[in-house]
């Protein structure tokens, strides 16, 4: 009796905070306004200086996919309660590990490179104002050997990884 008159009154103290604070919350951490129902999601330029033909549509196209996935917006082009816009604006592969070579005039080589991608994000929320930001956020995936057989494995690895991110920033207030 005990038990179930403590777990109701928690109920209640939750549903009472929700409707207090004006915001759908769901067990999942998402915190989306009550007001928000619509969101354009802008095209997500490549401004990085090595181009991948194929990642300004990713991008756009994955943080599409989270947002139909895992919330009730309707993804709208133009006029929405919120706008999600930016560009890519790093996809760089460097050095994480060196190895020495087995000659005096050779330079070391990489035994380890490291494929970072950076996204510009700007999100506009006209539902709550203070949801706004504009951010960077970098993922990277480490490789050995030539990235030319490994560019597009690698790719889908980070891009989950910054879509996650960008998502949680805007919709779960991390």
């Amino acid at each position: 009796m005990f038990k179930a008159r403590a777990l109701f009154s928690i109920v209640a103290i939750v549903i009472l905070c929700c409707i207090s604070q004006s915001c759908a919350y769901r067990l999942d951490g998402i915190s989306i306004p009550a007001g928000l129902k619509t969101i354009n999601v802008e095209y997500f330029e490549n401004n990085a200086p090595y181009v991948l033909t194929s990642l300004s549509q990713s991008v756009t196209e994955a943080i599409k996919t989270r947002i139909r996935s895992q919330t009730s917006l309707s993804i709208v082009r133009g006029e929405g309660n919120a706008t999600m816009s930016g560009s890519i604006v790093g996809y760089s592969i460097g050095p994480v590990a060196v190895q020495a070579t087995n000659t005096n005039t050779a330079p070391p080589i990489a035994s380890k490179s490291r494929l970072t991608i950076t996204v510009n994000v700007k999100y506009v929320n006209d539902i709550d104002k203070k949801l706004n930001f504009e951010q960077s956020f970098s993922r990277w995936a480490d490789f050995s050997g030539d990235i030319g057989s490994q560019e597009q494995k690698l790719v889908a690895q980070i891009l989950p990884e910054i879509t996650e991110d960008i998502f949680n920033k805007a919709f779960a207030n991390w």
